[in-house]
């Protein structure tokens, strides 16, 4: 079904609260500061209560809005009236809204609060909630958080805080519910109506043992469309996917979206039920490593604040511009090399950028494939060696198509044939050698335990550029007598 009228009105909804709340801002800064101006009497007084009214409306505005919609507002927001809008957020809010926020957003907020007020946010949220906030938390008030649980809350943090950022154990929640196999359905049914609430994505209960072990999983469905009467062993699923703490994240977000799971329970060795992962959970990670990856692929090092300071910005993007500076001064000198040859026929120099464009673009396309293909486990020894063969297939076709045209254009704007031959020639070599570096850079780092993703299109571009014009000028100089 298409969904996209209910997606492009929850996009209104997000412009919609984003221009309310500048709006606001926006009088309440005129108003200031023409009661600012002026010379009147109980100025002060005046001005206080001017403050208060345009603050009052927004903090109505705020407290309308989900808190995924006000963390979209704050991360729109400059530094300054961010912190404004954050100072009118209800106190009770802030935890949920800290997770909602971008890491970059969320280091902003943190920073202008004090210890209490962390730990009041913290506290009004559950145990796999928090183990996701703490790495940003200052050490004391992770300290005074751990005191302040209750022995289990406390102990679920530690575990939860041991696991990798990238394992299931960190994605968890402990927030389920379980049941016997040796009950009835109608048992099953009136514990849950006991329960205030059930746990967010829930779609089935957790079976369980006397010791805690996992024997199987009670679909919501299977609950209330069976007999009351029925067992629960004799009603349960008993072919479970199940996970480990220590699984990756991202071979369980595979996994999630293979067999359209909703929640999964998380195991440990013993098969001993400690937890379970849910859709939203997934959903998350699966977003968070998309942006990641994104960035990786253009050179920035971690997600930036869009309204941090110039000096931050400059931290987070200089060590891939300097690694484009040497591979630019590379590719300067190979241009270098061939002064004499370029002199000679000034019409190569307008040709050279195409060369390397189309090769850049080529070499874009192969390394997107592959980091795609190796994030879906779905290049390992045995298919590897196709995928090149195929790749390499893939680069001479298009090589010779494009370079054909382009060297028939070459021929018409210049009338020399030989030149033709020349563009032709370079493209089909510069694709095929774009082909071979978008295979190789990123199953390369993802074989030395590196993200293949970091920097792969500023490593393409460089080999592209340089080699596109090596290989380009260098057939000019062996064909000059044909071009000249």
């Amino acid at each position: 079904m298409d969904d996209t009228p209910e997606k492009s009105k929850a996009h209104d909804n997000i412009e919609d609260n984003l221009d309310q709340v500048v709006s606001l801002l926006r009088k309440h800064h005129l108003v200031a500061n023409l009661v600012h101006k002026q010379d009147m009497p109980h100025h002060d007084l005046v001005e206080g209560l001017v403050h208060k009214q345009h603050l009052a409306e927004l903090h109505t505005v705020l407290d309308d809005m989900h808190p995924a919609d006000v963390a979209r507002v704050l991360e729109a927001l400059p530094l300054g009236d961010r912190l404004l809008v954050w100072d009118l957020v209800k106190a009770e809010r802030d935890g949920e809204i800290l997770l909602e926020v971008s890491d970059a957003v969320r280091e902003s907020l943190i920073k202008s609060m004090d210890s209490d007020e962390l730990l009041a946010a913290a506290e009004t949220l559950d145990t796999d909630e928090i183990a996701d906030l703490a790495p940003d938390l200052p050490q004391d008030v992770i300290q005074d958080l751990l005191e302040s649980l209750d022995a289990q809350k406390r102990a679920r943090l530690q575990s939860a805080l041991s696991y990798p950022e990238d394992s299931v154990g960190a994605l968890m929640d402990y927030d389920m519910v379980t049941i016997r196999a040796d009950v009835t359905l109608e048992v099953a049914l009136r514990y849950l109506r006991r329960l205030k609430e059930l746990p967010d994505q829930t779609d089935k209960l957790f079976v369980v043992d006397r010791d805690g072990a996992l024997r199987g999983v009670m679909p919501l469905q299977r609950l209330l469309l069976q007999d009351p009467e029925a067992k629960v062993a004799d009603v349960m699923a008993e072919e479970v996917v199940t996970f480990r703490p220590q699984d990756d994240a991202t071979d369980a977000a595979q996994a999630f979206e293979r067999y359209d799971l909703v929640s999964a329970p998380v195991v440990d060795a013993r098969n001993r039920l400690v937890g379970r992962l849910t859709v939203n959970a997934v959903v998350d990670y699966i977003r968070q490593e998309s942006d990641s990856d994104m960035l990786s692929i253009a050179g920035l090092r971690e997600d930036e604040d869009i309204f941090s300071s110039v000096w931050k910005s400059v931290q987070n993007r200089w060590a891939w511009l300097a690694i484009n500076l040497v591979t630019a001064f590379i590719a300067s000198r190979v241009i270098g090399m061939f002064e004499n040859t370029i002199g000679k026929l000034v019409a190569l120099a307008a040709l050279m950028p195409i060369i390397a464009g189309i090769g850049g673009n080529s070499g874009n396309q192969t390394i997107t494939m592959i980091v795609r293909a190796l994030a879906l486990g779905q290049i390992h020894p045995d298919n590897a060696r196709k995928l090149f063969t195929k790749e390499i297939s893939v680069a001479a076709l298009n090589g010779l198509i494009w370079g054909s045209m382009v060297g028939l254009f070459a021929y018409l704007l210049y009338g020399k044939p030989a030149l033709g031959l020349v563009m032709m020639g370079a493209m089909t070599l510069n694709l095929l050698l774009a082909a071979v570096m978008g295979v190789s850079i990123p199953m390369l780092m993802h074989k030395f335990g590196r993200d293949p993703a970091v920097g792969s299109s500023v490593l393409i571009t460089a080999v592209t550029d340089s080699g596109g014009f090596f290989i380009f000028l260098g057939l000019a100089t062996l064909f000059m007598a044909y071009l000249g």
